[in-house]
């Protein structure tokens, strides 16, 4: 590849401004040095030393003696993936589901949920595998973007739970039901081979549903990573109505009625007024 390619690789998905882009970008940058140290590993015998690092250093482990010195695991088994399958999937998912998150939310937020969901999935797979009898002797790790996947699907299901997405083979779907075809499936597999996988996702789905919930409340949890503004000189004038805060009501109004009625029972001019504002 040129460095024309290079560069526009690095503008899409480091520098375009779209966290979706950005983590999309960071997890298949990892997945390919992964990939390309194995192939070296394995031309010199050691077929298998990369995964097993991968396993033993970078994913979250079940075992609550680990933990004091592997706690950076808690962000790291988010970026690191089993087989290019598991990140196919994961990526698409997080490409389609995080355009209709960053249309109705801000990056920050999309932040929040995306790394939230992945903490929250781990501690309830650290949880479960700790207090569940059938889970007690394993050894286990999880491994994996999808808990951090599932936060963004379930919040933004949770948001705009009619908005409808076309599937091949099936056609238009509301997120509502996708995301309950969902935590189904991973309720029937917490039984089965992948169960921390599974647990780690539901865990993360109830992050991003919880999230939504408490911002439909008032309450933004992603607050805490706002900047605070600078302090402004500015002349004395006539005192006028804010307009951001004309704004920001409107927008307000515009989720309320999403939440209650769905986002098809929005007027033209409401649609329109929400688009703006998910650019500023």
């Amino acid at each position: 590849m040129n460095k024309g390619m290079f560069d526009e690789l690095r503008l899409k998905f480091f520098k375009s401004g779209s966290p979706a882009m950005l983590y999309i970008g960071i997890n298949a940058l990892i997945f390919i040095i992964g990939g390309l140290l194995a192939v070296v590993f394995a031309f010199s015998g050691q077929k298998g030393w990369v995964d097993f690092q991968i396993h033993e250093y970078f994913a979250f482990p079940a075992t609550l003696a680990s933990l004091p010195t592997r706690f950076y695991t808690i962000l790291t088994y988010q970026f690191f993936h089993a087989g290019f399958f598991h990140i196919l999937f994961n990526m698409i998912w997080l490409y389609w589901i995080g355009q209709i998150f960053l249309d109705f939310l801000k990056p920050r937020q999309f932040h929040f949920v995306y790394l939230g969901g992945g903490i929250f999935g781990a501690l309830a797979f650290l949880l479960l595998f700790n207090v569940v009898p059938a889970f007690s002797m394993q050894r286990a790790t999880v491994i994996g973007s999808s808990a951090c996947v599932m936060a963004i699907l379930a919040s933004t299901a949770t948001l705009v739970p009619d908005y409808n997405i076309r599937l091949l083979l099936i056609g238009n779907l509301k997120l509502k039901y996708l995301i309950l075809a969902y935590v189904i499936l991973d309720v029937m597999s917490s039984a089965g081979e992948n169960a921390g996988g599974s647990i780690a996702h539901l865990g993360g789905a109830l992050f991003g549903f919880l999230y939504i919930k408490l911002l439909q409340n008032g309450m933004d949890w992603s607050a805490i990573w706002k900047r605070k503004p600078k302090l402004k000189v500015v002349k004395n004038s006539s005192p006028k109505r804010s307009e951001t805060t004309v704004n920001q009501k409107e927008v307000d109004a515009i989720l309320d009625k999403i939440s209650k009625s769905g986002y098809d029972q929005l007027t033209k001019e409401e649609k329109e007024t929400l688009f703006k504002a998910s650019k500023n």
